[in-house]
């Protein structure tokens, strides 16, 4: 049968690689809604391929420009566009599938809704954990949702974990689960050289196809940070059993460690494409359209732990997983202003671990029970993240 799919965040690189894959099984899947920010012209050149039923950007002006463009054509002039964050959670909740690939916090209330419609739920947005992780499970089981990962790391872990009673799951079979991590562009840089890096040197990622935000956060090993933080939740494991592993070639994506000292690893060529099909398929495989892969041509595999001289952000990720409550939704909106700060070319690139500390310090942690509680926690960081940053620059300036 045919299962409608939803897309948040159609034009980001998960979305435009889940397209990809859709476009390769049109017996399976049909597109149901597309949605975009403000990139209204590349979302019009998807609706013009793919012929959803709707599409969603953030503003009354991108719609409108969205509309001339669809209307130009009379095949997708029937295509209803809607605008704004309550249209956004509206087709979340419509698509058997759901996407969710939205970047940032921003991604998380949309991907809140498709769980509480008991929906397939893609996650690509891993702010949805992190920043509000408990309240995010209890809303996939009382919703009765599937909740399938997508990120390259998460995925390679579902694949290797047991099953029990039909479902996947950490256990007591489980000894620890180790993410690995490519490093990014400065695993070898001198440390007393990364406050010289810049914006275009740290989204030079040498293995992966990313946007500029995620780009940074792997260079700062932040995104290694706050996968530790979403595999806690995914995967019921204390931080005291994920561990970091730098994997340079980008070849193994994780591993799990059983208690009789086995260790399963999921391998493949670095392409999103390969965990997208197989969260869309599962328990099925479906072609992705990865190219094989060739050990030969790899010729080894290196291992190495983290520096967190070098990589303090990862640090800090996990003192926030440890102090738990608001404290990982504080780290993100920090890491969200202090990134968008540092890409603006506004504070260098160490001082993202150095607002985001600072923050970590200032607002206090506590216990959210609701959404509106996880989003004002989050205001409340970047408010802070902010001051800091004025701060940093009114230093440099003198």
């Amino acid at each position: 049968m045919t299962q409608t799919i939803t897309i948040l965040g159609s034009t980001g690189s998960i979305g435009t690689s889940t397209l990809d894959v859709v476009a390769r099984h049109p017996d399976r899947y049909r597109v149901h809604a597309l949605t975009a920010h403000t990139r209204v012209a590349e979302l019009a050149d998807q609706c013009r391929r793919h012929r959803p039923a709707r599409a969603v950007v953030g503003s009354a002006d991108a719609a409108l420009a969205l509309r001339r463009l669809l209307d130009a054509s009379p095949d997708t002039r029937a295509i209803e566009i809607d605008h704004g964050p309550a249209a956004l959670c509206e087709v979340a909740r419509e698509g058997e599938i759901v996407m969710a690939a939205i970047v940032g916090a921003v991604g998380m209330p949309a991907a809140l809704a498709a769980a509480r419609a008991g929906r397939r739920v893609l996650l690509a947005n891993k702010e949805a954990l992190v920043m509000a992780g408990a309240l995010f499970i209890d809303a996939v089981r009382t919703g009765g949702a599937t909740l399938l990962p997508i990120d390259s790391e998460h995925n390679a872990i579902f694949q290797c974990l047991p099953l029990a009673d039909g479902k996947v799951a950490a256990d007591r079979r489980v000894s620890r689960i180790l993410l690995t991590a490519s490093g990014g562009p400065f695993r070898t840089r001198a440390v007393e050289r990364m406050h010289d890096v810049t914006p275009d040197e740290a989204c030079a990622h040498p293995n992966w196809a990313m946007g500029r935000k995620i780009s940074v956060d792997s260079a700062t090993m932040m995104n290694k940070g706050l996968e530790v933080i979403e595999a806690r939740w995914l995967f019921d494991l204390g931080p005291e059993r994920i561990e970091v592993v730098i994997h340079p070639q980008s070849v193994i994506h994780s591993m799990v460690e059983y208690v009789d000292g086995s260790v399963l690893a999921q391998m493949g060529n670095p392409d999103m494409r390969t965990p997208i099909a197989h969260a869309l398929a599962y328990p099925e495989r479906i072609a992705s359209g990865v190219r094989p892969l060739d050990l030969a041509a790899i010729a080894r595999l290196d291992f190495e732990k983290p520096d967190l001289e070098r990589f303090p952000c990862l640090g800090l990720a996990y003192d926030a997983l440890h102090r738990g409550d608001s404290a990982p939704a504080i780290l993100n909106a920090a890491n969200e202003i202090a990134v968008a700060a540092f890409l603006e070319g506004r504070i260098g690139f160490t001082a993202i671990a150095d607002v985001v500390a600072r923050v970590l310090d200032e607002v206090a942690v506590t216990t959210p029970h609701h959404l509106e509680d996880v989003l004002a926690i989050d205001q409340s960081a970047r408010r802070s993240a902010h001051a800091a940053l004025d701060e940093t620059t009114a230093g440099a300036a003198r």
